[in-house]
């Protein structure tokens, strides 16, 4: 079974700071994470005076288009970001909103490109992301079954390698929300792999996506739950992440340790230690024919006749005499 994948998304919880989107990536260097995503927006190709803010958040812009421009930014910034990712053992990913935010992933040199499920039906921004033949992560956010079976027939026609996250957008994500049920279908339904975007600030979601079978993960990071942004109330403070990221790795070794049950040879001795003997519980004369209300089971296994063969003495007669709390023996009767 190959390691699950994990994504610790920034996005835009750096406020358009250089200087904090370099500190995510210092603070995230040692939580094991695989990689961090960022956004990359660019206001002018992707948003208008007309875009409105999906929540009231920003005391500083006074449209949308002014916080995706505060958003934004350059090239070269985002070469350093990327280097930054790599120089600390992590791939630096980043989604794109716009075709001119394609082009510039790529002169940065992305290796895979993550799609926010808002871009679904960006048909001409996906074909732009399916030429390059890169890697594409989809998330199914705000898409039904439809839609989704639209977007995927789409990009198959690009041989891209596809992976499509079960997601619901909602910051944050209530427990009956999650969709851990459709992990299964998902990979039913279209024979790719499977993974789980988590906007529930939550450290049990994405665990228990990776017992369902997500190879996969992305959660938004944050520094403190109170920071200023639309995202933080659905992202996980950077003080979890070790943990989550170790509990996605216990629960990922547990199903490739293989079946458990076919051999218990390595739990000899522990078998003999809390197995149980057949033992009298009184003080039993010899002649004395032996009935259950006699019987008591008793550590450790193999002192005698297994307690599970208790039935081979019900209504025997009993050879020798028997102390109470003694261990009962074949040769202590005439048994067949």
């Amino acid at each position: 079974m190959k390691d699950v994948f994990i994504i610790a998304e920034i996005a835009q919880a750096h406020e358009g700071s250089l200087g904090i989107a370099h500190s995510y990536i210092d603070a995230l260097a040692d939580t094991g994470v695989d990689a961090i995503k960022f956004q990359t927006h660019i206001a002018e190709a992707e948003s208008s005076s007309e875009e409105r803010f999906r929540i009231n958040f920003s005391y500083q812009d006074s449209t949308r288009f002014d916080y995706w421009k505060r958003m934004e930014f350059t090239f070269e910034q985002w070469v350093g970001l990327r280097n930054h990712c790599i120089e600390k053992g992590m791939e630096f990913i980043s989604s794109p909103f716009s075709i001119a935010a394609v082009e510039l992933l790529e002169k940065t040199g992305v290796n895979r490109y993550k799609i926010g499920s808002g871009e679904l039906t960006n048909y001409l921004m996906l074909h732009h992301i399916g030429r390059t033949g890169k890697p594409i992560i989809i998330s199914s956010g705000m898409s039904d079954w439809n839609e989704l079976d639209k977007t995927i027939a789409f990009l198959r026609d690009y041989k891209n390698s596809l992976t499509l996250l079960q997601c619901t957008t909602a910051y944050p994500t209530k427990p009956i929300d999650w969709g851990l049920n459709v992990i299964q279908k998902m990979r039913e339904r279209y024979k790719i792999p499977i993974g789980f975007s988590d906007h529930s600030a939550s450290i049990e979601a994405p665990i228990a996506a990776v017992a369902l079978g997500a190879e996969v993960i992305e959660f938004h990071v944050v520094f403190h739950k109170n920071m200023f942004g639309p995202d933080s109330v659905a992202s996980l403070p950077i003080d979890s992440v070790k943990g989550v990221v170790n509990g996605i790795r216990n629960v990922s070794k547990s199903l490739a340790s293989g079946d458990l049950k076919t051999n218990s040879d390595r739990f000899s001795d522990l078998r003999t230690l809390f197995g149980k003997s057949l033992a009298v519980n009184k003080s039993l004369a010899p002649g004395h024919i032996v009935s259950i209300s006699d019987l008591e089971s008793k550590k450790p296994f193999g002192l005698g006749i297994s307690a599970s063969d208790y039935n081979l003495v019900i209504g025997k007669r009993l050879k020798n005499s028997k102390e109470k709390w003694d261990f009962l023996k074949r040769e202590d009767f005439e048994i067949e």
